[in-house]
Protein backbone atom coordinates (compact mmCIF):
# COMPACT_ATOMS: atom_id res chain seq x y z
CA UNK A 1 0.00 0.00 0.00
CA UNK A 2 1.48 3.08 -0.49
CA UNK A 3 1.95 6.19 2.16
CA UNK A 4 1.71 9.93 1.32
CA UNK A 5 1.81 13.06 3.74
CA UNK A 6 -1.05 14.07 4.99
CA UNK A 7 -2.25 16.41 2.16
CA UNK A 8 -1.21 14.37 -0.32
CA UNK A 9 -3.71 12.19 -2.10
CA UNK A 10 -3.69 8.79 -1.78
CA UNK A 11 -4.27 5.65 -4.17
CA UNK A 12 -4.86 2.33 -2.62
CA UNK A 13 -2.48 -0.19 -4.69
CA UNK A 14 -5.41 -1.80 -5.36
CA UNK A 15 -8.31 0.47 -6.01
CA UNK A 16 -8.48 3.83 -5.79
CA UNK A 17 -12.37 4.40 -5.78
CA UNK A 18 -14.90 7.22 -7.33
CA UNK A 19 -17.84 9.11 -7.47
CA UNK A 20 -19.62 6.34 -8.84
CA UNK A 21 -22.54 4.67 -6.94
CA UNK A 22 -21.92 1.46 -4.64
CA UNK A 23 -21.87 -1.75 -6.82
CA UNK A 24 -20.53 0.86 -9.84
CA UNK A 25 -16.60 0.19 -11.41
CA UNK A 26 -14.72 2.28 -9.64
CA UNK A 27 -11.60 1.13 -10.71
CA UNK A 28 -9.11 -0.32 -13.07
CA UNK A 29 -5.97 -2.41 -12.30
CA UNK A 30 -2.98 -4.14 -13.72
CA UNK A 31 -0.44 -5.53 -12.22
CA UNK A 32 2.76 -6.19 -14.13
CA UNK A 33 6.46 -7.79 -13.91
CA UNK A 34 7.89 -4.72 -15.23
CA UNK A 35 6.65 -0.87 -14.43
CA UNK A 36 8.57 0.93 -16.59
CA UNK A 37 7.97 -0.83 -19.46
CA UNK A 38 4.46 -0.59 -19.15
CA UNK A 39 5.02 3.16 -18.55
CA UNK A 40 6.83 3.67 -21.79
CA UNK A 41 3.54 1.19 -23.63
CA UNK A 42 0.33 2.64 -22.04
CA UNK A 43 2.38 5.86 -22.28
CA UNK A 44 2.96 5.52 -26.30
CA UNK A 45 -0.44 4.03 -27.14
CA UNK A 46 -2.76 5.87 -24.62
CA UNK A 47 -1.70 9.16 -24.46
CA UNK A 48 -1.00 9.00 -20.34
CA UNK A 49 1.12 10.32 -18.14
CA UNK A 50 1.93 9.05 -15.10
CA UNK A 51 1.92 9.68 -11.19
CA UNK A 52 3.99 7.70 -8.79
CA UNK A 53 2.52 6.97 -5.53
CA UNK A 54 4.38 4.68 -3.91
CA UNK A 55 7.83 6.14 -2.29
CA UNK A 56 9.46 2.96 -3.64
CA UNK A 57 8.08 3.61 -7.58
CA UNK A 58 5.79 0.80 -7.11
CA UNK A 59 2.28 1.85 -8.23
CA UNK A 60 1.50 4.35 -11.12
CA UNK A 61 -1.64 6.24 -12.23
CA UNK A 62 -2.00 6.49 -15.44
CA UNK A 63 -3.78 9.95 -16.33
CA UNK A 64 -5.52 11.44 -19.27
CA UNK A 65 -5.18 14.73 -19.63
CA UNK A 66 -4.58 14.97 -15.33
CA UNK A 67 -7.62 13.06 -14.91
CA UNK A 68 -6.88 9.45 -13.37
CA UNK A 69 -7.45 6.37 -15.50
CA UNK A 70 -6.39 3.30 -14.38
CA UNK A 71 -3.61 2.16 -11.58
CA UNK A 72 -0.30 -0.16 -12.38
CA UNK A 73 0.99 -2.12 -9.53
CA UNK A 74 4.37 -3.36 -9.84
CA UNK A 75 4.69 -7.59 -8.53
CA UNK A 76 6.30 -10.46 -9.11
CA UNK A 77 4.54 -11.70 -11.63
CA UNK A 78 4.20 -16.14 -11.77
CA UNK A 79 4.79 -17.80 -14.88
CA UNK A 80 1.97 -19.69 -14.47
CA UNK A 81 -0.10 -16.33 -13.89
CA UNK A 82 -1.08 -14.64 -16.80
CA UNK A 83 -0.89 -10.98 -16.11
CA UNK A 84 -4.36 -9.25 -16.50
CA UNK A 85 -6.27 -6.45 -16.28
CA UNK A 86 -8.93 -6.37 -13.03
CA UNK A 87 -12.10 -3.94 -12.41
CA UNK A 88 -12.72 -3.50 -9.07
CA UNK A 89 -16.25 -2.39 -7.60
CA UNK A 90 -17.27 -0.24 -4.81
CA UNK A 91 -18.88 -1.82 -1.84
CA UNK A 92 -20.11 -0.16 1.57
CA UNK A 93 -19.02 -2.94 3.47
CA UNK A 94 -16.18 -5.77 1.97
CA UNK A 95 -16.63 -8.16 4.35
CA UNK A 96 -20.64 -8.44 3.92
CA UNK A 97 -19.47 -8.50 0.15
CA UNK A 98 -17.06 -11.26 0.49
CA UNK A 99 -19.43 -13.01 2.13
CA UNK A 100 -22.36 -12.61 -0.62
CA UNK A 101 -19.64 -13.94 -2.97
CA UNK A 102 -19.50 -17.09 -0.80
CA UNK A 103 -22.88 -17.56 -0.49
CA UNK A 104 -23.41 -17.75 -4.19
CA UNK A 105 -20.75 -19.73 -5.05
CA UNK A 106 -18.25 -17.57 -6.48
CA UNK A 107 -14.57 -17.92 -5.01
CA UNK A 108 -12.47 -15.60 -2.77
CA UNK A 109 -8.92 -15.37 -3.76
CA UNK A 110 -7.28 -12.64 -1.66
CA UNK A 111 -8.94 -10.16 1.22
CA UNK A 112 -10.50 -8.60 2.48
CA UNK A 113 -7.21 -6.69 3.19
CA UNK A 114 -6.92 -3.61 4.88
CA UNK A 115 -4.84 -0.83 3.09
CA UNK A 116 -4.94 2.42 5.94
CA UNK A 117 -5.79 4.50 6.11
CA UNK A 118 -8.04 4.56 3.06
CA UNK A 119 -10.38 1.02 2.66
CA UNK A 120 -9.83 -2.72 1.77
CA UNK A 121 -9.83 -4.46 -0.91
CA UNK A 122 -10.58 -8.17 -1.73
CA UNK A 123 -9.88 -10.23 -4.83
CA UNK A 124 -12.50 -12.67 -6.06
CA UNK A 125 -13.88 -15.22 -9.34
CA UNK A 126 -17.45 -15.17 -10.36
CA UNK A 127 -18.63 -18.55 -10.85
CA UNK A 128 -17.22 -18.65 -14.72
CA UNK A 129 -14.47 -18.05 -12.96
CA UNK A 130 -14.09 -14.14 -14.08
CA UNK A 131 -11.85 -12.41 -11.78
CA UNK A 132 -12.71 -8.81 -9.97
CA UNK A 133 -12.43 -6.88 -7.22
CA UNK A 134 -14.31 -5.62 -4.55
CA UNK A 135 -13.12 -1.95 -2.50
CA UNK A 136 -14.47 -0.60 0.43
CA UNK A 137 -13.41 3.22 0.84
CA UNK A 138 -13.15 6.35 0.26
CA UNK A 139 -14.36 7.71 -2.91
CA UNK A 140 -12.29 10.27 -4.91
CA UNK A 141 -14.42 12.71 -7.50
CA UNK A 142 -12.45 12.84 -10.62
CA UNK A 143 -12.29 9.47 -12.15
CA UNK A 144 -14.98 8.17 -15.15
CA UNK A 145 -16.85 5.13 -16.07
CA UNK A 146 -19.05 5.28 -18.78
CA UNK A 147 -20.07 5.84 -22.49
CA UNK A 148 -19.46 9.21 -24.33
CA UNK A 149 -15.96 10.80 -24.07
CA UNK A 150 -15.34 8.56 -20.86
CA UNK A 151 -11.54 7.49 -21.34
CA UNK A 152 -12.67 3.71 -20.38
CA UNK A 153 -15.45 1.05 -20.01
CA UNK A 154 -15.70 -2.27 -18.70
CA UNK A 155 -18.40 -5.53 -20.31
CA UNK A 156 -18.67 -8.84 -18.99
CA UNK A 157 -18.04 -11.45 -21.97
CA UNK A 158 -20.07 -14.76 -20.54
CA UNK A 159 -22.14 -17.21 -21.32
CA UNK A 160 -25.42 -16.31 -19.92
CA UNK A 161 -25.42 -12.37 -19.33
CA UNK A 162 -28.89 -12.90 -17.22
CA UNK A 163 -27.41 -15.79 -14.83
CA UNK A 164 -23.95 -13.27 -14.49
CA UNK A 165 -26.68 -10.54 -13.48
CA UNK A 166 -27.99 -12.54 -10.99
CA UNK A 167 -24.46 -12.84 -9.10
CA UNK A 168 -23.26 -9.94 -9.31
CA UNK A 169 -26.34 -7.79 -8.45
CA UNK A 170 -26.67 -10.34 -5.46
CA UNK A 171 -22.79 -9.54 -4.33
CA UNK A 172 -22.60 -5.72 -5.09
CA UNK A 173 -26.35 -5.42 -4.29
CA UNK A 174 -27.28 -3.74 -7.52
CA UNK A 175 -31.14 -2.21 -7.58
CA UNK A 176 -31.95 -3.44 -4.57
CA UNK A 177 -33.53 -0.36 -3.14
CA UNK A 178 -30.28 0.82 -1.09
CA UNK A 179 -29.46 4.53 -1.12
CA UNK A 180 -26.63 5.05 -4.39
CA UNK A 181 -27.19 2.09 -6.09
CA UNK A 182 -27.77 1.33 -9.71
CA UNK A 183 -30.13 0.93 -12.15
CA UNK A 184 -30.33 -2.28 -14.34
CA UNK A 185 -31.75 -2.65 -17.16
CA UNK A 186 -32.10 -5.43 -20.27
CA UNK A 187 -31.41 -3.82 -23.41
CA UNK A 188 -30.58 -5.09 -26.99
CA UNK A 189 -29.77 -8.99 -25.42
CA UNK A 190 -27.44 -6.76 -22.78
CA UNK A 191 -27.66 -6.35 -19.42
CA UNK A 192 -26.78 -2.74 -18.34
CA UNK A 193 -25.83 -1.17 -15.28
CA UNK A 194 -26.59 2.32 -15.36
CA UNK A 195 -26.12 4.97 -12.70
CA UNK A 196 -28.06 8.47 -13.11
CA UNK A 197 -29.10 7.13 -16.32
CA UNK A 198 -25.24 6.58 -17.62
CA UNK A 199 -24.27 3.02 -18.85
CA UNK A 200 -21.17 2.24 -16.60
CA UNK A 201 -21.09 -1.41 -17.15
CA UNK A 202 -22.29 -3.99 -19.94
CA UNK A 203 -23.15 -7.58 -19.41
CA UNK A 204 -23.40 -9.58 -22.62
CA UNK A 205 -23.95 -13.34 -23.73
CA UNK A 206 -21.62 -15.26 -26.18
CA UNK A 207 -19.78 -17.71 -27.15
CA UNK A 208 -17.31 -18.42 -24.29
CA UNK A 209 -15.10 -21.34 -24.01
CA UNK A 210 -13.79 -21.38 -20.41
CA UNK A 211 -10.40 -23.80 -20.72
CA UNK A 212 -9.87 -22.18 -24.56
CA UNK A 213 -5.87 -21.30 -24.58
CA UNK A 214 -7.17 -18.74 -26.23
CA UNK A 215 -7.46 -15.68 -23.70
CA UNK A 216 -10.16 -13.67 -25.38
CA UNK A 217 -12.32 -16.64 -26.18
CA UNK A 218 -12.60 -17.60 -21.92
CA UNK A 219 -15.41 -15.47 -19.82
CA UNK A 220 -14.11 -12.24 -18.68
CA UNK A 221 -14.32 -8.64 -18.08
CA UNK A 222 -13.56 -6.80 -20.76
CA UNK A 223 -11.46 -3.26 -20.83
CA UNK A 224 -11.82 -0.90 -22.99
CA UNK A 225 -10.14 2.98 -23.43
CA UNK A 226 -11.40 5.03 -25.69
CA UNK A 227 -8.37 6.58 -28.08
CA UNK A 228 -9.02 9.51 -30.51
CA UNK A 229 -7.43 7.64 -33.69
CA UNK A 230 -7.58 3.91 -33.23
CA UNK A 231 -5.31 3.17 -36.24
CA UNK A 232 -2.20 5.38 -34.79
CA UNK A 233 -3.08 3.43 -31.23
CA UNK A 234 -3.06 0.25 -33.09
CA UNK A 235 0.28 0.96 -34.83
CA UNK A 236 2.08 2.34 -31.26
CA UNK A 237 0.55 -1.35 -29.86
CA UNK A 238 2.90 -2.93 -32.43
CA UNK A 239 5.37 -0.50 -32.26
CA UNK A 240 6.13 -1.03 -28.39
CA UNK A 241 6.39 -5.02 -27.77
CA UNK A 242 2.51 -5.57 -27.84
CA UNK A 243 0.60 -6.99 -30.49
CA UNK A 244 -3.13 -7.10 -32.36
CA UNK A 245 -5.66 -10.28 -31.45
CA UNK A 246 -6.21 -12.10 -34.82
CA UNK A 247 -10.00 -11.70 -35.28
CA UNK A 248 -10.38 -9.90 -32.25
CA UNK A 249 -11.56 -6.66 -34.08
CA UNK A 250 -14.97 -7.70 -31.99
CA UNK A 251 -14.31 -10.37 -29.04
CA UNK A 252 -17.93 -11.04 -28.75
CA UNK A 253 -18.84 -7.22 -27.85
CA UNK A 254 -21.06 -4.99 -28.79
CA UNK A 255 -21.13 -1.02 -29.74
CA UNK A 256 -21.57 0.51 -26.27
CA UNK A 257 -23.37 4.07 -25.91
CA UNK A 258 -21.07 6.91 -27.60
CA UNK A 259 -19.12 4.30 -29.86
CA UNK A 260 -19.08 3.95 -33.37
CA UNK A 261 -18.65 -0.22 -32.60
CA UNK A 262 -14.85 0.27 -34.13
CA UNK A 263 -12.74 -1.65 -31.61
CA UNK A 264 -9.30 -3.62 -31.90
CA UNK A 265 -8.47 -6.26 -29.26
CA UNK A 266 -4.74 -6.29 -28.32
CA UNK A 267 -2.07 -7.47 -25.88
CA UNK A 268 0.77 -5.62 -23.88
CA UNK A 269 4.47 -6.85 -23.59
CA UNK A 270 3.56 -9.36 -20.69
CA UNK A 271 0.17 -10.51 -22.82
CA UNK A 272 -2.64 -8.32 -20.78
CA UNK A 273 -5.66 -8.20 -22.98
CA UNK A 274 -7.34 -4.89 -23.55
CA UNK A 275 -9.66 -3.69 -26.03
CA UNK A 276 -9.13 -0.22 -28.16
CA UNK A 277 -12.07 1.88 -28.97
CA UNK A 278 -12.39 4.53 -31.02
CA UNK A 279 -13.74 7.68 -29.58
CA UNK A 280 -17.60 8.84 -30.60
CA UNK A 281 -17.31 12.18 -32.65
CA UNK A 282 -18.11 15.30 -30.16
CA UNK A 283 -21.10 17.04 -31.00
Amino acid sequence: MPRARDDEEVVPVSAPTTGNAVGAPCWLNLSTGDLRAAERFYGAVLGWTFRRVAPDDAYLVGERDGVPVAGITAVTVEPAVPVAWTVFFAVDDADAAVARIRERGGTVGVGPMSYPPRGRAALATDLEGVAFGIWEGPLASRWHMGGRQAPAGVELHTSNAFDAAVFYGGVLRWADGSPGCCEVSYEHDQVVLRRDGEAVARLDSGPVESTSPRPQSRPRWLVRFRVPDLMAARAAVEGHGGSVVPGGEWAGARPADGADGRRVVVRDPEGALFTLEAEAPVG
